[in-house]
């Protein structure tokens, strides 16, 4: 799991990089002259800082897709119990294909990670066979999807 630049985005967070962040995040194919002229940058200017927050690791621009539409007829959270240290599992657990989201938490479980597959079948292999043999995992409950409520990428910025 990645420290996502923590450290490294010191001075790059000020007001008009926030505006820049929060206009990616209603739409991220924005043009750099359209998010400029509502800032108050030049396209290059605009441009230059969406480089430096993206390379900082403040932000990565990408497509959001739906995994129904794309073949996974499967999404599922997977809780997980953790014998010893928390982060060699959690490394394990993102190394795998289908293991889209990893993070660890405090409460209930050691790690969450949510999961896509193709079928039933596939959810089990993933599941109970490649998950449940991660050195380090003792047990894990899987809540499967059933529809999706609301997801959303623009939470703003503070």
């Amino acid at each position: 799991m990645s420290d996502r630049g923590a450290g490294r985005a010191t001075g790059l967070i000020d007001e008009i990089s926030k505006s820049i962040i929060e206009q990616l995040q209603q739409d991220g194919r924005r043009s750099y002259a359209a998010i400029g002229k509502v800032v108050g940058l030049s396209e290059a200017a605009v441009r230059q800082r969406v480089q430096r927050l993206t390379e900082a690791g403040v932000m990565q621009i990408v497509a959001v897709t739906d995994p129904l539409q794309l073949g996974f007829g499967r999404q599922a959270m997977v809780g997980i119990h953790v014998d010893g240290a928390v982060q060699p599992v959690a490394d394990a657990l993102a190394a795998l294909q289908e293991v889209i989201y990893v993070v660890m938490t405090a409460g209930g479980y050691d790690v969450l990670c949510e999961v896509v597959s193709a079928s039933d079948e596939e959810l089990l292999d993933l599941v109970a066979g490649r998950i449940r043999a991660v050195p380090g995992v003792r047990t894990t409950e899987t809540f499967m999807y059933l529809k999706l409520a609301k997801q959303t990428y623009s939470w703003g910025v503070r």
